[in-house]
């Protein structure tokens, strides 16, 4: 989630000082303002003087964007800082079972656990396992109970053949008492083996798979 301020006036010249978008950062370049200001006002043309207003306005305006540029930089260090604080309080998460809302599933040391909701509309579930080219690996059918329930993959595809750990995209397709398809959404349970900072955003490493901290929705005992 920086300004420049472009001087275009010469001494003698009566146009007014022109403020630039926003790119390097006002602080700097305040000071250099002000002296081109003070240079213009004492070689303007006194039959074309500056309108005091006209340049009390821009005075303002330059004002309210460089406070608002602190304002940024303030709240960059505020998420900073919470971002430190979540590294410090993921740690203790390292090794165990964590549930998230991803739509893949981790699979590690040759299992991958998928959390299935209650029923409600749907009755059951068809749940569809894709590598990472999307190739359908593996499926099956699930019944809806009246609590959440865990569907754990253990690894193999349709042929029987063990696949290596990693991410794997997952699909639910629902289904009514009559046939009729209807939303299932689930979430899914890995282990922690990592937390870094990455792109802005503190993010928690559950195996090869990587999702945000705050798609973390629970620790099962464990």
């Amino acid at each position: 989630m920086s300004g420049t301020v472009n001087g275009t006036n010469a001494a003698g010249s009566t146009a007014t000082p022109r403020i630039a978008s926003p790119t390097t950062g006002f602080g700097a370049d305040f000071n250099t303002f002000l002296t081109r200001l003070t240079t213009q006002l004492k070689n303007q043309d006194p039959t074309n003087a500056m309108d005091p207003n006209e340049m009390t306005q821009q005075l303002v305006q330059f004002a309210g964007v460089e406070q608002q540029l602190k304002t940024n930089t303030n709240l960059e260090s505020l998420i900073s800082v919470q971002q430190g604080a979540q590294l410090v309080g993921a740690a203790p998460l390292m090794g165990r079972v964590v549930e998230v809302e991803s739509d893949q599933l981790s699979l590690q040391g040759g299992l991958a656990t998928l959390r299935l909701p209650p029923a409600g509309e749907a009755r059951r579930v068809d749940i569809g396992v894709l590598d990472s080219q999307g190739n359908l690996v593996r499926s099956a059918q699930v019944d809806l109970n009246s609590s959440t329930q865990d569907w754990v993959w253990d690894g193999k595809d349709t042929d029987g053949v063990q696949r290596p750990d990693g991410a794997y995209s997952f699909v639910l397709v629902g289904a009514t008492t009559d046939g009729t398809e209807a939303e299932v959404t689930g979430t899914v349970l890995a282990r922690a083996t990592g937390v870094e900072r990455r792109e802005g955003e503190v993010r928690l490493n559950l195996g090869t798979l990587t999702v945000a901290f705050d798609k973390l929705r629970g620790v099962p005992g464990n």
